[in-house]
């Protein structure tokens, strides 16, 4: 039986936010989740403690992703699949972080303007775009992986 491609994915997903939410919201401190509505600025204790809550859901979110994708694969290979070549397992979590990347930039950046990559810049377009096109790389790599590791 073929393994299952959901799992790495998710898996993928999951960890893309990881990295988001801990390198970019709590090491560099660039944004919070709710940084680009101006209700919830973090140079106040009010606007610093809603936008904790707010990254604390979001990672949150993301645990319950990776948590997903590992239950998936654990079922699969209780059901007797294999499990991924390794090509295609990074393949697939690269395409997940990068259609992470490209889903949060696109809708949390620049449609509903929750915040921008660097928001203690004043969230200059540039920082935004950088970070879609690493989504756009790090799916067309895991494409890439995706399919060189089919028969």
């Amino acid at each position: 039986m073929a393994p299952s491609r959901l799992p790495g994915f998710l898996l993928g997903v999951g960890l893309g936010g990881f990295v988001d939410g801990i390198v970019l919201h709590q090491l560099l401190q660039w944004h919070h989740l709710m940084t680009g509505d101006d209700e919830y600025p973090v140079t106040t204790v009010a606007g610093l403690e809603t936008n904790t809550v707010a990254d604390g859901v979001f990672h949150l979110l993301t645990w319950m992703l990776v948590l997903l994708g590992v239950s998936l694969s654990l079922r699969a290979w209780q059901r007797g699949e294999l499990a991924p070549p390794w090509r295609l397992h990074v393949g697939l979590l690269f395409a997940g972080w990068g259609a992470f990347n490209l889903v949060e930039g696109l809708l949390s950046h620049q449609l509903i303007g929750l915040h921008h990559v660097r928001d203690d810049l004043g969230g200059p377009l540039s920082w935004d775009l950088g970070f879609l096109a690493l989504g756009a790389l790090l799916l067309t790599v895991g494409m890439l992986l995706v399919r060189r590791s089919s028969p």
